[in-house]
């Protein structure tokens, strides 16, 4: 028989989650999402309960996303599978709001890929604890999607316009940028994450002083001799020093703007992202940086609503399907969008996909 797909185990006073599809980088599957938020609930009205923690299988992956390739496929089949589809995102964006909400510290041990929907299942808890290895990113417009799992709410909250920068370029970072952006609250080397785990789940009350004993502070520890990575030292952000040029450039409300912005600013950094968001979906841009702005003065549960409301857009959109067979398909890196060009992306139709579903809407 295989293993399951998420295993629940109780260590202490500490429930633990692990995601086990280490195989596809702990992707999740809409049972995964179900029986997550069936055990939240469990654990949040259990009084030996202490804490969570959440931990990924496996050394190259937290949890790289949704398993996007089926949601896509099921789409494509359409029938059932495709209305089981639409209630994967209900489902997926109810487990966000749950962690939110949590009574409980809930713990995120990322160590490698986070991405997607894993940061969905690890930015709204108390705690992300990243290590040498993370690598974040929210790369949903390079697949004609949008950042979402409550993107909408964390990215516009992160320092400046890091987070419309992240969102629309979908470009990587390593563990001190997901400091430097508010992601992670902690840098643990890898090295003593099991350490850490045993002292939570032994006395979750010490939480704080064990973290202040084990965690790399942003300018770095003397002693510590952990790789980050050619050219990075201990506590370095490689966001940091474009941040001046990321704020004057981001800060517009228009995709448009911001492209005019890049073109006057024309230095290599300008001209590379540029060409970047440029090759992705320019109804994905339009769509993302509309969320962003709006998410910034909604709470959590409106940004969970609005976003319930584009993921249904995005599916019955044609660039949703391309960009999934070009990634993750055929494999041949060469999406053809529709609208191909941001100048012909129609407001009307971006607008349109903030409209209310009536009563289909995620209500929180």
């Amino acid at each position: 028989m295989s293993e399951p797909e998420v295993l629940f185990n109780v260590e202490g006073s500490a429930g633990v989650i692990t995601l086990n599809r280490p195989q596809v980088l702990n992707a999740l599957t809409f049972n995964m999402v179900r029986e997550m938020d069936r055990q939240l609930i469990a654990w949040a009205n259990d009084p030996a309960i202490k804490t969570v923690m959440i931990t990924g299988a496996g050394d190259k992956a937290f949890c790289a996303g949704g398993d996007i390739k089926s949601v896509a496929l099921a789409i494509k089949n359409g029938g059932k599978e495709r209305d089981e589809m639409a209630e994967f995102f209900r489902a997926e964006y109810t487990l966000n709001h749950r962690i939110f909400t949590f009574p409980k510290p809930y713990i995120s041990l990322i160590n490698g890929i986070v991405m997607g929907g894993g940061k969905g299942v690890s930015a709204h808890g108390s705690h992300r604890i990243v290590t040498e290895n993370t690598v974040f990113a929210m790369p949903e417009a390079t697949i004609g999607f949008f950042p979402d799992v409550g993107g909408g709410y964390f990215l516009p909250r992160c320092p400046g316009q890091t987070g419309t920068y992240l969102a629309l370029t979908s470009r990587r970072i390593k563990t001190f940028d997901t400091l430097y952006i508010g992601f992670a609250t902690h840098v643990v080397p890898l090295a003593n994450i099991a350490e850490l785990r045993a002292a939570i789940a032994e006395a979750p009350h010490d939480l704080e002083d064990w973290l202040k004993q084990l965690a790399i502070q942003p300018a770095g520890r003397s002693g510590l001799n952990i790789n980050l990575g050619a050219g990075t030292a201990p506590g370095e952000s490689e966001l940091a020093p474009y941040r001046a040029k990321i704020d004057k450039c981001f800060v517009h409300d228009h995709v448009e703007e911001i492209f005019a912005a890049l073109e006057r600013d024309a230095s290599p950094w300008a001209l590379e992202t540029l060409k970047t968001m440029k090759a992705v979906s320019p109804s994905s841009l339009k769509i993302a940086l509309k969320q962003i702005r709006k998410g910034a003065k909604m709470d959590f549960a409106q940004v969970m609503t609005m976003e319930y409301r584009l993921s249904q857009a995005c599916l019955n959109r044609p660039d949703f399907y391309e960009g999934v067979r070009a990634a993750l398909i055929d494999k041949d890196r060469q999406p053809r969008w529709n609208p191909p060009t941001i100048a012909k992306v129609k407001d009307a139709d971006i607008a349109a996909c903030f409209q209310s579903l009536g009563p289909r809407d995620l209500v929180l």
